[in-house]
């Protein structure tokens, strides 16, 4: 059987959050039940982190060192093999609903093309049935057709209606559930499930914006969760003792305005600034975004199942990065910190029942994902991945060998403005950090400023950092020696396996 294809991505997700991950207060039932019949893996990171960076990965394969997309706005190197493409070798109609923000490599078109004005492309290899970048087009155009009169600044239909308040509030906004950008989606593909010829298998990638900023969700989610509930933030004692642990954080800590987050009176201020019932509020909001796009979730597995299509269509549930959500004083996705890249990932393939309900505790990563979807559809890769498939796991079978650490970068490079090179005192390539994680240990090595190193059993909320620690310079050098051996072991490998021979090439990876 060629199975259907449904490829769901939610937007800066941390991996803690999900019902079947154990979390005590948030509520997820229909991600539940589609793990109690599929697959989730309980250790999955994300490569890279803004949501260009992170979504590179998670389409070619590829580590951000080899796909070298390092920030929003970055071209994508069009000699990148994904899975779009592999999909469409195939046989299938790759088809997006939503958005993939992959800028155009500028090499591969001219300069009037207006693509490149906006790193919000579409990836090569599929088709846009609904297109959704950063100005929400066709979701407001949606909202006035249903009878809403939009205001001069459409995005007022965030706004409480008494408007913008000095903190962050509960207070939902001008629509109600049935009218959130991921159900208009939603019902987006619904339509075009209904229209498909029976028996032609369909691949189709349903990307959620939220729970993104702006943290903002009608009723009744907006009440779901009591923000005097959860866990304590994982966080120094106060901002100054959290500042200080790297000269990253405290640039960080000093720059990330609340404006990226939330509508309030006052953009400028500083999220790090924000008191403890703040930060609660808006993670209760958090909480309540999830509870929606599981809604919606819940609303596309009804629809495969109406349209007989729940039996033959492998589903893959991911994110592209985390979200700090308070922990270590602030908000976003960035440098690090174990939130900002654990994400969910949930995998059911119909033809391999026999792996329901598993939970997966050894480490995945997000260049998993493209080899898993090439093997489960019998498709192609042209050109090296740097992740391994999943599917042994699918099947229930052993995995011997398989790794025991986790990777990821972070390019904090500010190529408009030269924000951080400045206030850092670093030259535009010295923006950089590479992490290994292990079981046990994370080591953070940044290429112009201090390494970090964590002693995760001792310190799970990587509070204390144990690098020039004279009784951890062993387990240093070993993490550092694993990193080095991990980048020579990856870094790009598409022509390193041939040789010219008198008998002409030989592939040695053939």
């Amino acid at each position: 059987m060629t199975p259907n294809v449904l490829f769901i991505t939610a937007d800066q997700w941390r991996g803690d959050c999900l019902g079947v991950a154990g979390h005590p207060v948030l509520r997820t039932p229909a991600i539940d039940r589609l793990s109690a019949q599929g697959v989730f893996f309980a250790r999955h990171y994300a490569q890279a982190a803004p949501c260009s960076p992170g979504r590179a990965s998670l389409y070619t394969g590829l580590y951000q060192m080899n796909h070298r997309v390092l920030r929003n706005g970055t071209p994508l190197d069009a000699r990148h093999d994904n899975v779009a493409l592999a999909l469409r070798r195939q046989g299938y109609e790759p088809t997006l609903f939503g958005y993939t923000d992959q800028a155009v490599d500028p090499r591969t078109t001219t300069p009037d093309d207006p693509r490149l004005r906006s790193y919000e492309g579409v990836l090569p290899g599929f088709a846009a049935e609904i297109q959704m970048t950063e100005e929400n087009g066709p979701w407001f155009d949606w909202m006035a057709a249903r009878g809403h009169r939009l205001p001069e600044d459409p995005w007022a239909l965030f706004w409480p209606p008494e408007g913008r308040p000095k903190l962050p509030s509960t207070a939902p906004p001008r629509f109600g559930q049935d009218e959130t950008d991921t159900a208009f989606l939603t019902d987006v593909f619904i339509d075009w499930l209904s229209q498909r010829r029976k028996g032609a298998p369909w691949c189709a990638h349903v990307s959620f914006l939220h729970p993104h900023p702006p943290f903002v969700v009608p009723a009744p989610f907006n009440s779901l969760y009591d923000p005097a509930d959860g866990p304590a933030f994982r966080r120094a004692p106060d901002v100054a003792v959290e500042a200080a642990q790297h000269p990253y954080l405290a640039y960080w800590l000093g720059q990330a305005k609340t404006a990226s987050f939330c509508f309030l009176e006052d953009g400028n201020g500083l999220v790090a600034d924000w008191p403890e019932e703040a930060f609660r509020t808006v993670r209760a909001t958090y909480w309540g975004m999830i509870s929606e796009v599981d809604r919606q979730i819940g609303r596309l597995m009804a629809a495969l199942e109406a349209a007989g299509a729940w039996e033959d269509t492998v589903i893959v549930l991911t994110s592209d990065h985390g979200e700090m959500m308070g922990d270590h004083w602030t908000l976003g996705k960035f440098g690090y910190f174990d939130q900002a890249y654990h994400i969910p990932l949930i995998v059911r393939d119909p033809r391999h029942p026999q792996g329901f309900g598993a939970c997966v505790t050894d480490f995945t990563e997000a260049v998993d994902v493209m080899p898993t979807l090439v093997e489960a559809t019998g498709a192609c890769r042209e050109g090296p991945a740097d992740g391994h498939s999943l599917m042994p796991f699918l099947r229930g079978e052993p995995v011997p060998g398989w790794r025991k650490e986790v990777h990821w970068e972070f390019d904090f490079r500010d190529v408009a403005g030269g924000g951080a090179q400045a206030a850092l005192g670093l030259d535009l390539d010295d923006c950089s950090l590479a992490v290994i994680r292990d079981a046990r240990f994370k080591y953070v090595h940044f290429a112009g400023l201090p390494s970090l190193l964590f002693d995760l059993h001792k310190d799970p909320g990587e509070l204390h950092n144990l690098a020039e620690d004279a009784g951890y310079q062993g387990q240093r050098l070993a993490m550092a020696e694993k990193l080095l051996a991990w980048r020579s072991r990856y870094l790009d490998r598409r022509l390193t396996g041939i040789a010219l021979t008198a008998d002409g090439p030989l592939d040695a990876r053939a």
